[in-house]
């Protein structure tokens, strides 16, 4: 299995993912890095990326673009409304008030979410990285803008869960571009952090952040942004040439020529951020088959642009202002995203950080390999040395709560802006009945409502004596950057009076705090607040550490232990015992996203439409294969290597069958299914083959009769060498060679006679032979000589020199081996080594 990290862009993605021991960006199916953000509906099929670009001109009506923007909005959205019109697609609203883009699918009109259209991205991105890594891939990283908030969060979130993956973490680009820098530097200092600026300029968003670096550890400080980037240079580039081209010859550009326009301005102004020279702009036919022309050097276009240059230049100061860092402070400015290679913003880096813009990271790949190095470091699948990330919350953020009885309701700021995330922080309020809590944002949000959520908290009774309960309500910041309320507690506290303990059972159980009797001692002392926390400094920790600590028993060798030991004693043997429990409230929540039954449809509609897909492609393969056949097969009958071997009625014949299948393809057979393509290309398969295999044997035979005919003079070279008395041959039997020799005569007649048939027959009938029969000859003959002419001689016999014998003391034979000849001196041989 293998781990994956997506730069979700607006114009583009990519994907890297952890592989041989480092991080690699991963190429789509025409070879590029860059998968475009286009979704397009083509009759049966969806076209996804690459394709879904190049045909955006001739299908407008069906390609969306963009949709990144549109996530988790409502259609009356203002900033929707200006959204949509850059996109050609017709769009909708919804019966709940969301958006539908209007596209025609499978012949019919259907709406799609910008959460389906992420999702059919996602789909495409999940499937090239398969393909690319030739591996499972589920797990993945999937970065998001800085300013996303809640409801944005959770649509990315919900995308992902329809396409099928899973999300380890939704993560900030910034961050995860702080990740791929900070990853691979050595030179971090352990103490002092390092402070660094990343510029992340992109083609819908700028978006500045500054992070302090320590050793293996890295912590996100502040952030800013402002909703521009590299189209709006282009839109103020092309409201210039379209005036121009209205003043010169008098038309109104349509949305197929502003496309065609903002194409060409994104071209002219990528040269003009290495040329300072003028550069033309050429387009043909633009319009009423008009060919334009004009021409614009950069000082023209930084004029034009000079109100977007001071948004960004006021966007680097406000940074400069919320991180309350110095400027000798700051290390360096790392810069990242297409946007930033326009000189203009360079210069404006220059000029407010006082540091020169640094290009050492990818300027297109660094996010997305930011992802992926996060992703593996949280996956148990891929092994990496640990490297800390702490982000932050870029909003301000409060809990508020209804009144009870002739109590009003209060609020607290639960996260400041820039808060540490993950975090978790508990609040404790007194109630006697359920309430509800919302949670929202506490200051001006790129987003029409500032409520996150509200949470509807159930099961709150007044105790024994009809008090006040404490409800401890647990506010968290995910790993995700989606605020939410994870749990709600009751606090149940009794007070148990226990006569059995004597004045020495010092081992009588211990069910509370000496902290929380005191607390609860002091509750009952006053009366009850309702509006207030009764923390107000309120008690915070990281989400991982359990709040069901708070309430455990102090350790019996610690002070509250002994005072209690001491309190026994006095008392007689007789002491009052508190207990403390958590129960768990259910919780009733309205926030954003999609219902579970919602999610569920959602998913099995694109699991339809993925299976559609491959139906699609299949059908539309088989067709191919089917128009294919006919052109190739036409044109070897009719002036091709087929013509000569077959007769000319048949050959009209054929072709004219041909010819009625390529005018069925383009009529009434142009949405068959694919079971239709086969079946016809089956059967003339059965009417062509029969010619291709005629061809075959009368092209190849002549070669096979020819080494037939070597083999068979190889054989009798063979038989008049062992005749002659070759010693090579001299240990093999006349037999052998007699045998030979009259499978040689049996294979030439057949030969001979094959042959004379072969060379009569016309090349419009079938062969006489067949290449199998000639290679069957030849087989045969080769085996019948080789198992006789390629058997090896045998080694001949070694001669045993005669044993000496001899009788020793006792009258008994014994054997004399040379040692006469040298070999008195031989060590005895060992006998349990000699055994065979």
């Amino acid at each position: 299995m293998s781990v994956i990290g997506i730069d979700f862009g607006n114009e583009s993605c990519y994907v890297a993912a952890a592989k041989a021991g480092g991080i690699e960006t991963l190429a789509n199916d025409y070879s590029l890095r860059a998968t475009p953000s286009f979704v397009a509906f083509d009759g049966k099929k969806r076209i996804i990326g690459v394709a879904a670009k190049n045909q955006q001109v001739t299908n407008m009506s069906n390609t969306v673009c963009g949709f990144k923007r549109l996530l988790g909005r409502k259609f009356n959205d203002p900033h929707v409304q200006r959204e949509l019109n850059n996109i050609p697609t017709t769009a909708e609203a919804r019966n709940d008030g969301s958006i539908g883009m209007r596209v025609n699918y499978l012949d019919q009109e259907q709406h799609f979410t910008p959460e389906q259209l992420t999702a059919m991205l996602f789909t495409k991105l999940k499937e090239t990285s398969v393909e690319a890594l030739q591996a499972q891939v589920n797990d993945c990283v999937i970065t998001c803008p800085v300013y996303f908030t809640n409801a944005e969060r959770k649509a990315l979130l919900d995308a992902a869960q329809i396409s099928g993956l899973n999300v380890l973490r939704l993560m900030n680009e910034t961050t995860a571009t702080a990740l791929s820098y900070g990853f691979y530097k050595q030179d971090l200092p352990e103490d002092k952090p390092r402070y660094v600026i990343f510029v992340d300029c992109g083609n819908s968003s700028l978006q500045v952040s500054a992070c302090a670096f320590t050793k293996g550890k890295l912590k996100m400080i502040a952030s800013t942004w402002d909703q521009i980037g590299g189209r709006d240079f282009d839109f103020a580039l092309a409201e210039y040439f379209t005036k121009e081209f209205n003043e010169r010859f008098k038309f109104k550009t349509n949305a197929r020529a502003r496309l065609r326009l903002l194409t060409e301005v994104e071209k002219l102004k990528k040269q003009m951020s290495a040329n300072s020279t003028k550069l033309p702009l050429n387009i043909e036919c633009f319009m009423n088959d008009i060919d334009v022309s004009s021409s614009m050097q950069r000082s023209q276009m930084e004029e034009l642009c000079a109100s977007l240059f001071q948004r960004v230049e006021h966007t680097f100061r406000r940074l400069l202002q919320e991180s309350k860092l110095t400027l000798d402070e700051i290390h360096s400015v790392e810069v990242v995203g297409g946007s930033t290679r326009i000189p203009g913003i360079k210069s404006l880096i220059e000029e407010v950080f006082c540091k020169p813009a640094s290009t050492t990271l990818n300027q297109d790949e660094s996010v997305s390999r930011g992802a992926a190095l996060q992703c593996a470091i949280m996956s148990p699948a891929v092994r990496v040395r640990e490297f800390g990330v702490t982000d932050i919350q870029n909003y301000s953020v409060k809990a508020s709560w209804d009144g009870e009885g002739n109590m009003a309701g209060g609020e607290i700021e639960v996260f400041p802006a820039f808060h540490a995330a993950p975090f978790s922080r508990l609040l404790t309020l007194t109630r006697k009945e359920p309430f509800v809590m919302t949670v929202s944002y506490a200051q001006q949000i790129p987003y029409t409502d500032p409520i996150i959520g509200k949470w509807y908290i159930k099961d709150i009774k007044p105790n024994e004596k009809g008090e006040h309960q404490e409800v401890k309500v647990k506010v968290r910041i995910n790993h995700h950057g989606i605020v939410l309320i994870s749990s709600a507690s009751l606090v149940d506290k009794k007070e148990v009076e226990d006569l059995g303990a004597s004045a020495g059972d010092h081992n009588a159980p211990e069910t509370g705090s000496e902290e929380n009797i005191g607390e609860s001692q002091q509750q009952q002392q006053q009366p009850p607040n309702v509006g207030e926390p009764m923390d107000t400094a309120q008690e915070a920790c990281y989400e991982n550490e359990d709040y069901n600590n708070q309430t455990t028993a102090s350790s019996p060798g610690g002070q509250g232990w002994a005072q209690r030991v001491k309190g026994w004693f006095s008392s007689g043997g007789e002491k009052k015992k508190k207990s403390t429990k958590l129960i768990e409230l259910p919780m009733d929540v309205k926030t954003h996203g999609f219902s579970p039954a919602d999610m569920n449809n959602l998913i099995q509609q694109e699991s339809r439409m993925i299976a559609n897909d491959a139906k699609e492609t299949q059908r539309v393969d088989a067709r191919n294969a089917l128009e294919e056949y006919v052109y190739d097969m036409r044109s070897k009958l009719m002036d091709g290597p087929l013509e000569r071997f077959v007769k000319e009625a048949e050959r009209n014949a054929l072709c004219s069958e041909l010819t009625e299948v390529e005018n069925w393809l383009y009529e009434s057979g142009e949405n068959c299914d694919r079971d239709t393509y086969v079946s016809k290309l089956k059967s003339l398969y059965t009417q062509t083959d029969p010619i291709k295999e005629r061809a075959n044997d009368y092209e190849n035979c002549p070669g096979k009769f020819d080494e037939l005919m070597q083999v068979i003079s190889f054989a009798r070279a063979a038989i008049g060498e062992f005749k002659k008395g070759s010693p090579k041959y001299d240990h093999l039997t006349e037999t052998e060679f007699i045998n030979i020799a009259e499978a040689v005569d049996k294979t030439h007649a057949w030969y001979e006679n094959n042959l004379s048939k072969f060379k009569q027959t016309p090349r419009t009938t079938d062969s006489p032979v067949k290449v199998i029969d000639i290679l069957n000859e030849i087989k045969t003959l080769k085996t019948c000589v080789n198992s006789v002419i390629n058997r090896p001689k045998p080694k001949p016999a070694t001669k045993t020199p005669p044993k000496e014998t001899g009788t020793d003391q006792n009258g008994e034979d014994t054997e004399k081996h040379d040692a006469e000849k040298g070999n008195s001196n031989r060590a005895p041989e060992d006998p349990t080594m000699d055994v065979e």
